[in-house]
């Protein structure tokens, strides 16, 4: 079992920047792709954004040239840069970690997840 944990979530007005952060035990994200989804109120669970195993990045259109995915050198935390946040960016961020060899970006094919971190977005 893998325990991922995320922080960085908060209260910000439209325009402004958060960089969320995940957590994991030893150094898992040198072997697991690693990735970002949320969960708007009464909505399901979507992609944000992902970071494989070499360092390829994906990220869903509505948060291109936006957001962007990055990983720290020791491989043990990853990081979601937000920039130019939107009141529709408001949700509960997770992060999800994966063993598989290639990105997937529905919520069925990633192994861990944590506990989420909330983003409001105030207009």
């Amino acid at each position: 079992q893998v325990s991922l944990v995320e922080s960085g979530g908060g209260l910000v007005q439209a325009g402004g920047s958060l960089r969320l952060s995940c957590a994991a035990p030893g150094r898992i994200f040198s072997t697991y792709n690693a990735g970002w989804f949320r969960q708007a109120p009464g909505k399901g669970r979507e992609f944000v954004a992902a970071i494989s195993q070499i360092s390829n990045t994906y990220y869903a259109d509505r948060v291109k040239g936006r957001f962007t995915i990055s990983r720290d050198s020791a491989k043990r935390t990853v990081y979601l840069q937000m920039n130019s946040l939107e009141p529709e960016d408001t949700a509960v961020y997770y992060c999800a970690a994966d063993s598989r060899l290639s990105i997937a970006t529905t919520v069925g094919r990633w192994d861990y997840w944590g506990q989420g971190t909330q983003v409001t977005v105030s207009s």
